[in-house]
């Protein structure tokens, strides 16, 4: 099999080198075309040319990591937000509709509004809040108008080991601070780029494989992907602190205020009510979800 990653160098895109390696040959591009093979595009900045990169390629599974998701930028830059989420994902789903070919795409929370406190499941009504979520819902609509067998996996409060991340910067302020203010009026699941990789390796595989009757099992669609249980951000410093606290490590802060998301106001509003409901994944692929603990404990185990 050939895989299209497309988004290589970001937080998912990284773990996916690793996850989509034993399914076949991956080929991984980011968006500096002059650092990827053969000059292929990857710019998603420029979404027609990446029809030619799908062309170049032949990719049996194309596999997009890319996102504009810098949230509060998007809102003084929406052309280029919907460039980046919603028109290149289009032109990609457009390529594998055309070609045969599975698309893997990463969506978010932000297609909803935050409104109440039960997990949504992937039928729940959709209102984005700020631009970024309308973009990102606009790119799962464009793929599901394209008629192209895909796997749009929503997810939240994603991080990873390399790079910055939520953690890093609350143990820097830990250390340099006697005391924090933490919102705690969010609520979602926090979830490893390295737990969405390997769902992905795992759902692409069971919806690629043939069954001996000859005919492909369609499991196209909408998935929700994110860690089991949840908590706040005052709940997630809170536990990144004890445990670096219970590893050894001296750190300055003294107490953890909780506050509302208004105590630190942002062009883009989030949603309060971040929950989202994995039974239809587990359901249909047979896999588990972690509780957000196991995989930040991993994440801390290694930055510390």
């Amino acid at each position: 099999m050939k895989i299209l990653l497309l988004g290589q160098g970001g937080q998912v895109g990284w773990e996916l080198q690793r996850a989509l390696a034993p399914l076949g040959e991956v080929v991984g591009l980011d968006h500096d075309s002059a650092a990827n093979p053969g000059g292929l595009h990857g710019d998603f900045s420029r979404p027609e040319a990446l029809a030619a990169t799908v062309a170049a390629v032949k990719p049996d599974l194309i596999v997009n990591a890319a996102a504009h998701t810098a949230v509060d930028t998007a809102e003084i830059e929406p052309e280029l937000a919907r460039a980046i989420n919603a028109t290149a994902p289009g032109v990609l789903a457009r390529c594998a509709a055309e070609t045969g070919a599975w698309l893997v795409h990463y969506s978010t929370d932000y297609v909803f509004d935050g409104s109440g406190d039960a997990a949504r499941d992937e039928e729940a009504a959709t209102g984005p809040l700020s631009v970024y979520g309308q973009t990102k819902l606009e790119g799962e609509q464009l793929i599901r108008a394209s008629g192209c067998r895909h796997l749009i996996l929503r997810t939240s409060w994603v991080y990873a080991a390399r790079g910055g991340n939520f953690a890093k910067t609350m143990l820097r302020l830990a250390a340099e601070r006697e005391r924090l203010t933490v919102i705690d009026d969010q609520i979602g699941a926090p979830t490893g780029a390295d737990l969405l990789a390997d769902l992905t390796a795992q759902m692409v595989r069971t919806a690629m494989s043939t069954p001996a009757a000859g005919s492909e099992i369609d499991l196209s669609g909408v998935y929700h992907a994110v860690a089991a249980g949840e908590t706040s951000w005052h709940g997630y410093a809170s536990f990144v602190i004890e445990h670096a606290r219970q590893r050894g490590h001296e750190l300055k802060v003294q107490a953890i205020d909780p506050v509302p998301t208004s105590a630190f106001p942002t062009p883009a509003r989030r949603p309060h009510n971040s929950r989202l409901s994995t039974q239809k994944l587990q359901q249909v692929f047979g896999l588990r979800l972690p509780p957000w603990q196991q995989g930040v404990e991993r994440m801390l185990t290694e930055i510390l």
